[in-house]
């Protein structure tokens, strides 16, 4: 499974984990399995905030755009993110939330 990770201003985090074709996002699952392959979806097909372009899935592949919260002080690696290939299954390592602040 392919993620292209689209950065959005947002107040919460988010937690994203995959089990089969099956993705949670903070709690919401999203069960993807029954799209064929080589068919395109769009993003409101499946009734999700969180997926914010089509889907597709090409040589058994799913590729899809999913929102990425950032924090007021995200680092440029979640600004600009780099696409995520899901090989297995349990959480989804994303880019951090935003930077760690640096006290004195």
């Amino acid at each position: 499974m392919k993620l292209t990770l689209s950065p959005r201003r947002e107040d919460t985090p988010l937690t994203l984990s995959c089990t089969g074709e099956t993705l949670t996002f903070n709690g919401q699952t999203l069960d993807l399995s029954a799209i064929p392959d080589g068919a395109t979806l769009p993003a409101d097909a499946v009734g999700s905030d969180w997926i914010v372009g089509p889907i597709s899935r090409n040589d058994g592949e799913l590729c899809l755009i999913i929102a990425l919260p950032c924090g007021p002080n995200a680092p440029d690696e979640t600004r600009f993110p780099q696409p995520i290939i899901v090989t297995q299954d349990g959480p989804i390592v994303l880019p951090p939330y935003q930077d760690e602040e640096i006290t004195a």
